[in-house]
């Protein structure tokens, strides 16, 4: 009968031999961040996300949502490649992480060869892989499992390698040596905090998900706050910028999962080309990675928002064809774009699509978008026929 300790050495070696850069070990005990959690969604600072909040105490504690487990095996895998992103107002920023193939896969394969590993190493134990989808705090487990720190930008960094890398886990109902937590080393930097575009990270350690970028361009299904819009730049889908100042990444090695390398396609794409793409152009093209989640009309969203924050005139053409697009959500944000950009074109589309527009949520989008071409003094508004009827 193996040990405690040599289980424990076994199995983390396996881990490793699974594909895994780093693990820990830590018992399936309250997660220490459960009251920070408590009181970020009091405050509401998870937005829309209501999939965070915890009725049943599942992300409290792990023992509520796999009752049998006694030790959690908390692992990462590195997705850091190297290409930079453009500064081409152009080009669509796209995070890191989904540059490649959803990660999702990825991490669970290994998690399954991770489970027959420690299956056949302890015959007759009792395992349950899980990854980001499942009501666990993964963050706070895998700093109590020393796997690295929650920086100050939330996000969990490791000393030497920075914090481009995913998390997963394997509750299991052995007994494991559990590591020590990891200690804080951000310091006195506030790198990511004066970075951040909307000034989402309101304090060291707290993000408001309703500013983040990531949060507003991935996971809000609805209309992006008309506030926020010039700050998103040309990102649609997701934000890095917090990541990429971190003194801590400049450590980070190159992934060796091939499946994270950048699909043709998804690095630095044309905003352009993206907004004219049918939805089975974007079914196949974006198939089997991260970008789904965005779904088809809140990517469009994020691309129209990126073009009128680009200020291309080459846009207008794509965008004044997105008015008469069969969802709103899309149509009123290619009438902000449009008012962004302005233009005799512009502006007569909009006349146009006002007429007929029946959303009132558009009509409003359509209504603001005019008032500011008038505010800007566009030299077209005389140009258009009908203007008053």
């Amino acid at each position: 009968m193996l040990g405690m300790m040599d289980r424990s050495e076994r199995i983390r070696a396996q881990a490793r031999e699974a594909g895994f850069q780093f693990v820990g070990v830590v018992t399936a005990d309250r997660a220490p961040q459960a009251e920070l959690l408590n009181v970020w969604l009091e405050r509401g600072m998870h937005g829309t996300m209501t999939y965070m909040e915890d009725p049943d105490g599942r992300r409290a504690d792990p023992r509520a949502y796999v009752p049998w487990a006694r030790t959690l095996v908390i692992v990462a895998l590195s997705y850091y490649t190297p290409q930079p992103l453009s500064l081409a107002r152009e080009r669509g920023a796209i995070s890191r992480y989904a540059w490649g193939r959803d990660y999702h896969g990825e991490v669970r394969a290994r998690l399954e060869r991770l489970r027959a590993a420690l299956e056949e190493l302890s015959p007759g134990c009792r395992t349950h892989p899980f990854v980001d989808t499942s009501p666990i705090l993964e963050k706070g487990l895998a700093e109590a499992a020393g796997l690295g720190w929650r920086g100050k930008h939330t996000n969990l960094l490791r000393k030497r390698q920075g914090s481009w890398f995913f998390l997963g886990g394997l509750a299991t109902d052995l007994d494991l040596r559990p590591d020590a937590p990891a200690r804080d080393h951000c310091g006195t930097c506030t790198a990511c905090i004066d970075v951040c575009p909307t000034r989402a990270i309101v304090a060291p350690y707290v993000l408001d998900a309703r500013l983040c970028i990531s949060y507003l361009t991935i996971e809000r299904r609805g209309p992006i706050p008309r506030s926020l819009r010039p700050q998103i730049g040309n990102r649609i889908f997701g934000c890095d910028d917090c990541q990429d100042v971190c003194p801590w990444n400049r450590f980070a090695q190159v992934t060796p999962v091939e499946a994270f390398q950048p699909r043709d396609g998804n690095l630095n794409p044309p905003l352009i080309e993206l907004v004219q793409m049918t939805r089975g152009e974007w079914n196949r093209r974006f198939k089997r990675t991260a970008i789904r989640r965005a779904h088809y009309e809140g990517f469009l969203r994020n691309v129209a928002v990126a073009l009128g924050n680009g200020g291309s005139f080459a846009a207008v053409a794509p965008l004044v064809a997105r008015l008469d697009d069969a969802s709103s959500l899309v149509r009123g944000h290619a009438a902000w774009a449009l008012g962004r950009i302005r233009g005799p074109r512009a502006r007569t589309a909009l006349v146009r699509r006002r007429r007929s527009e029946e959303d009132p949520w558009v009509r409003e989008e359509i209504e603001l978008a005019l008032q500011e071409l008038e505010q800007q003094g566009d030299d077209a508004r005389t140009t258009v026929q009908g203007d008053a009827q």
